[in-house]
């Protein structure tokens, strides 16, 4: 089943994040379309909950190379990843809104070299991610990368 048809829909707990959604959706991603106040331009990534079935929708740094999307799970380095990244090894399927409509996208986890790549083009684009790799490494973490390729 497409993203589109499922219609249970559970902000997020955390009000800038739902407000933020809320907006970005709401003007067709002309508004509320960056990180706070930096300028960086973000999507808005839906997934499904894996306890509740639910979708769940998250702003994330925009990082797109050749029509692909890397979702960092950075959590800003914490000892934890965010609760997300459990929804994406439940269910592969997400869609992603970067301008007026969302598309569907299969995600896959990518390790080694790959990771690399793609976590470069994410310091690329939020040189904080930097920090946050260091941050999550003194926590025993590896910063998960998920890569996004869009449904043919």
């Amino acid at each position: 089943m497409p993203m589109s048809e499922i219609r249970d829909y559970e902000p997020s707990t955390w009000g800038w994040v739902a407000d933020q959604v809320a907006e970005f959706e709401a003007s067709g991603g002309e508004r509320a379309n960056t990180l706070l106040d930096t300028g960086i331009a973000i999507i808005v990534m839906t997934t499904v909950g894996h306890k509740t079935g639910k979708l769940r929708k998250v702003p994330l740094m925009r990082v797109e190379h050749d029509g692909e999307y890397a979702l960092i799970a950075s959590k800003a380095g914490m000892p934890h990843n965010p609760a997300w990244y459990r929804n994406l090894l439940a269910d592969s399927r997400v869609a992603i809104q970067d301008g007026p409509e969302p598309r569907d996208y299969t995600v896959r986890e990518v390790t080694g070299d790959e990771r690399d790549e793609w976590y470069a083009r994410g310091v690329a684009v939020y040189p904080d991610y930097a920090d946050y790799e260091v941050s999550a490494a003194e926590h025993g973490r590896t910063i998960p990368v998920f890569v996004a390729t869009p449904v043919r």
